[in-house]
């Protein structure tokens, strides 16, 4: 859940920044990874993963806040190696560049809907993380809203976190 006075001040309701959101991960998850996202809801937040990869995006300038994905480490793989054109087995260099440039995408498809009167907004360089279990926490639950899509028989969890600048 975003917080109110975030939401107002981005003259948005959570609705619709739940539907820029899920149009943005569905545009490129067809475009670059090849693949067709079947459901989106939103889910709790979660801060532990186990077997799973988390890609991040942090935002800097009229707002603040950070982009990130989550997903196993198998359906890591599979984007990878749909998105790259080959056969992927482990999570590596090429899985760890992949899920950068994919959360990279959708946290610059993000930022252009709310910059305006020439304000900016930057993007951080992708970071990810990867293990078979670690907790992560990105602010406070208050501005966080959590989506998860489905794709087959897998799922995986998009969060954005928001704050305005100080």
């Amino acid at each position: 859940m975003i917080n109110p006075e975030i939401l107002a001040q981005l003259q948005t309701t959570e609705e619709q920044l739940i539907k820029l959101l899920d149009v943005d991960v569905r545009e490129i998850f067809s475009t670059m990874v090849g693949i067709s996202i079947s459901s989106c809801q939103t889910a709790d937040v979660k801060t532990k993963f186990t077997d799973s990869v988390s890609a991040l995006v942090g935002f800097a300038g009229c707002y603040n806040g950070m982009i990130g994905l989550n997903t196993s480490k198998k359906l890591a793989i599979d984007f990878t190696s749909k998105m790259l054109g080959m056969d992927g087995t482990e999570c590596d260099d090429e899985v760890n560049d992949a899920l950068g440039e994919i959360v990279n995408m959708m946290g610059g498809s993000f930022k252009h809907h709310f910059v305006n009167e020439g304000h900016e907004v930057r993007l951080s360089t992708p970071s990810v993380i990867s293990g078979d279990e670690y907790m992560m926490s990105v602010g406070v639950a208050l501005n966080t809203l959590a989506l998860m899509f489905e794709c087959g028989t897998e799922s995986f969890l998009v969060s954005l976190y928001l704050e305005m600048e100080a």
